[in-house]
């Protein structure tokens, strides 16, 4: 059986590549989804990929894959820290959730080093720049395996 997995991005990721280069890199997501689209392939993986700057799309695509996918990838951007409808769409996931962030949350702002969805997650990436997207698939397919 392959597994199935949807990585949800959050608000303003569609602009990866255009804004604050420093910090997130020059990469576009398109590019990003495609190095996790190759992945997949390699590695049975049935991927699905959404984005929205919408927090309602996000907790109905989320609300969806409690039926659809056997784990969930997400860099909720910005709702990391501020949604609570987000949080508790996760809640009631029973399938592995990792948590994604291009940088180190904890080496920024204040107020980014609070996450509302880390206690729900299996594990968190952040810090590793683009590369932390296959490096999520790779941690799922490794829970998702056990």
């Amino acid at each position: 059986m392959m597994n199935k997995i949807i990585i949800l991005n959050g608000p303003n990721l569609n602009l990866l590549g255009e804004r604050e280069k420093e910090k997130y890199g020059n990469v576009s997501l398109k590019y990003i989804e495609n190095n996790c689209k190759e992945f997949a392939t390699k590695n049975d993986i049935v991927l699905s990929l959404f984005q929205s700057n919408i927090e309602g799309e996000l907790v109905e695509e989320i609300q969806k894959a409690r039926k659809e996918q056997h784990a969930l990838i997400i860099n909720a951007g910005g709702y990391t820290h501020t949604s609570v409808a987000i949080h508790d769409a996760l809640k009631i996931l029973k399938i592995p959730i990792i948590e994604l962030h291009i940088t180190n949350i904890y080496n920024r702002e204040e107020f980014r080093h609070k996450s509302l969805i880390s206690k729900l997650a299996s594990g968190i990436i952040c810090g590793f720049g683009a590369e932390g997207y296959v490096m999520a698939l790779q941690a799922t397919k490794k829970i998702l395996n056990k």
